[in-house]
C-alpha cells in the first residue's frame, strides 16, 4: 500500500494559481459520495497560495507558497475529533467524513495550518483529500499536480525509492512549513524562502557599476563567495533568521569595504561606493 506525500518547490512556483483553480474545478459544485461534498461556488479554499513579498526598493523579490493540508502523520485533527468524523486511509491520507462532520464546525479550530474550512451552507467541515476519489479511480496525482505548468508540485508514494518524491524527501532537500508543529507533514517544501543580503557595488571615481567583482560574505558558519552582475549586483539566499554576517568587497586600486549585516529581515544594502 502507498503512503502519498508530496514536495513543494517553491523556487519552481511561478505564482499562476493553476493548483488552486483546479483544484475549485474538481471540488466546486460537485459532490463525491463517500469521499466529500461539494465545495461552495464561491469561498471555499482547500488550497490557498500565500504570496511573500521581500526586501525594498529597488531589490523587491517575490515568493508563492502553496499550503494545503499537510496530511499530517501526528494529525491534530484527528487527535482532537471526538465524532469520528475524521479518520486516516490505510495510504496515510486524512479524510473527512462529509456526513459525520455535518454541524461539527469545531473541526475548523484544530488544524494549526487553518487548512480546514467550513462550508456554510452544507454546514460542513471540508479540507484537501489528494483528490483520493481520482487515485482510487487509477489517476497517478491530484489535479493540482497535473495541472502545475513548473513542476512545482510533486506527488507520489513516500515508501516507493524509485519515486521522485522518495527521492527528494530522503535526499534531506526537503523541509516542513512549520515543524515547531511536530506533526509530521507529508506535504514538505524544497527552497522555502529564507532571509537574503544583497547590494549594488559602484566605482565612486568613474560613476559606474562594478561588475563581475568578487563579494564575499561571512558567517559564524563560514563564508560564501559570489559575484556582481552586469549591474553591480549582489545577493546572498537562504541565510538563517537573525544570523550576524559581513559582507567584504575588495577592488584593485580600490579601498576595501567591510559592511555588517543582520538577518532579522532582508536586507539590501543599497549602493555600496568603492573609493580610491
Amino acid at each position: 500500500m502507498a503512503r502519498y506525500g508530496m514536495v513543494i518547490d517553491v523556487k519552481k512556483c511561478v505564482g499562476c494559481y493553476n493548483c488552486f483553480l483546479t483544484c475549485r474545478d474538481e471540488f466546486a459544485g460537485n459532490d463525491y459520495p463517500g469521499y466529500s461534498a461539494a465545495q461552495p461556488m464561491s469561498g471555499g479554499n482547500w488550497l490557498k497560495v500565500n504570496e511573500i513579498e521581500r526586501g525594498r526598493y529597488p531589490h523587491v523579490k517575490v515568493d508563492y507558497v502553496p499550503v494545503t493540508c499537510a496530511q499530517c502523520e501526528e494529525a491534530a485533527c484527528l487527535t482532537l475529533d471526538q465524532t469520528g468524523a475524521v479518520y486516516r486511509r490505510p495510504d496515510g491520507i486524512v479524510m473527512i467524513d462529509p456526513e459525520k462532520a455535518k454541524g461539527n464546525k469545531d473541526l475548523v479550530n484544530t488544524c494549526p495550518y487553518r487548512r480546514i474550512e467550513w462550508n456554510e451552507e452544507l454546514q460542513v467541515a471540508q479540507k484537501c483529500t489528494f483528490c483520493a476519489h481520482l487515485l482510487d479511480a487509477g489517476e497517478p496525482e491530484p489535479r493540482c499536480v497535473e495541472s502545475c505548468p513548473s513542476g512545482a508540485l510533486v506527488f507520489g508514494d513516500l515508501d516507493d525509492p524509485a519515486s521522485e518524491v522518495a527521492k527528494l524527501v530522503a535526499a534531506g532537500a526537503t523541509e516542513v512549513l512549520r515543524p515547531e508543529f511536530a506533526m509530521g507533514d507529508k506535504v514538505t517544501y524544497a527552497n522555502l524562502p529564507k532571509k537574503f543580503v544583497a547590494g549594488t557595488v559602484v566605482y565612486g571615481d568613474v560613476d559606474e557599476v562594478a561588475a563581475d567583482l568578487e563579494v564575499v560574505l561571512g558567517e559564524v558558519a563560514g563564508s560564501r563567495i559570489t559575484k556582481t552582475n552586469g549591474f553591480g549586483d549582489f545577493e546572498f539566499e537562504g541565510l538563517a533568521d537573525n544570523a550576524d554576517c559581513t559582507v567584504k568587497i575588495e577592488a584593485p586600486g580600490y579601498k576595501a569595504v567591510t559592511l555588517s549585516a543582520k538577518t532579522s529581515r532582508d536586507i539590501y544594502l543599497g549602493e555600496i561606493v568603492l573609493e580610491k
